[in-house]
């Protein structure tokens, strides 16, 4: 048996959209069951993410402190944000996300993962990018606002993010998927052999 996610939709009987917010919405559907019953789920419709594990010379990873309000923490994170535009290249998402919170550029890019992250609740999706060779980007950073406005930068080696992950002492979903998923790859067949940073993403499809 192969295992492998694949795509399925089951029948819809009705749908509502009793939430729209700015970035993200709730929809409430009546989904029909294998058995021929009707349930209703209620999820978080999200239009997708891009996060950057960027790996230097001395196998640190650059990693963003910021307060989440949600959960009332102050998280250590990797560059991520919001796929703004329907069919955008995730690619150039990451690569603007990582100029504008990091003031950072980098000139070898992977594919590291493709994660749901919470598909029982929420229709996110996050491609998340492996990027090296890094240098300081030029021009004027990017002027920051809201939670950003207090984000702290630092490089931390990769052994030390582990013991965290391990740890329990991090906790944001894309740095713990992301310096896994790089241990892995590591242990694996390497990280050139890691997919195309243009590689195809079924749950947001894009134009290269």
């Amino acid at each position: 048996m192969t295992i492998k996610d694949t795509a399925e939709e089951w029948e819809v009987r009705a749908t509502a959209t009793p939430f729209v917010g700015n970035k993200t919405s709730v929809r409430t559907d009546d989904v029909v069951m294998p058995d021929g019953s009707v349930a209703r789920r209620d999820y978080q419709v999200h239009p997708g993410s891009v996060a950057v594990v960027a790996l230097d010379e001395q196998d640190r990873v650059l990693v963003l402190r910021q307060y989440r309000h949600p959960v009332r923490q102050k998280l250590w994170e990797i560059p991520a944000g919001l796929l703004d535009v329907p069919g955008e290249n995730p690619l150039h998402a990451a690569q603007r996300e990582l100029y504008e919170e990091a003031h950072v550029k980098a000139e070898n890019w992977r594919v590291l993962t493709d994660v749901y992250t919470t598909p029982g609740g929420c229709s996110e999706a996050v491609r998340v990018f492996l990027a090296r060779d890094l240098s300081e980007a030029e021009g004027e950073r990017f002027e920051v606002e809201d939670e950003e406005a207090d984000m702290e930068l630092a490089r931390v080696p990769v052994e030390e993010l582990v013991r965290g992950v391990l740890g329990g002492d991090l906790h944001n979903n894309c740095l713990v998927v992301g310096v896994l998923s790089l241990l892995a790859a590591r242990a694996g067949d390497g990280l050139d052999a890691l997919r195309p940073a243009e590689a195809p993403w079924p749950a947001r499809p894009f134009e290269a």
